[in-house]
């Protein structure tokens, strides 16, 4: 498993960020792959998210952020962790959203 430093002073950064390794895992176009999220929360507040992007014959890779532990931990359809992202500076919770939200 790989681990990597990264800093995002932005959701929409983050999640772009995001949305990249999750295409490039499993060769995905990025524009005919939506990014979908739903947020993480702890005793009512959010404190993360969990973003996922679905390809062809149900594939599904995902990734989940912690805000609280400032790292980004990334798993491909098996659910094996591939990558793990230490955030050197992390977004704020309440800046505004990725586009496509799981409700």
């Amino acid at each position: 498993m790989a681990a990597i430093v990264a800093a995002f002073s932005a959701v929409e950064d983050l999640a772009a960020f995001v949305h990249q390794v999750l295409c490039d895992k499993d060769a995905l176009d990025l524009k005919q792959t939506p990014l979908f999220w739903t947020p993480l929360k702890k005793r009512g507040r959010e404190c993360g998210r969990v973003f996922h992007v679905e390809g062809p014959r149900l594939l599904r890779t995902s990734a989940v952020w912690s805000a609280d532990a400032d790292r980004i931990i990334f798993y491909d359809s098996t659910g094996s962790r591939f990558l793990v992202a230490e955030l050197s500076e992390s977004p704020a919770l309440d800046e505004p959203e990725p586009a496509h939200r799981v409700a």
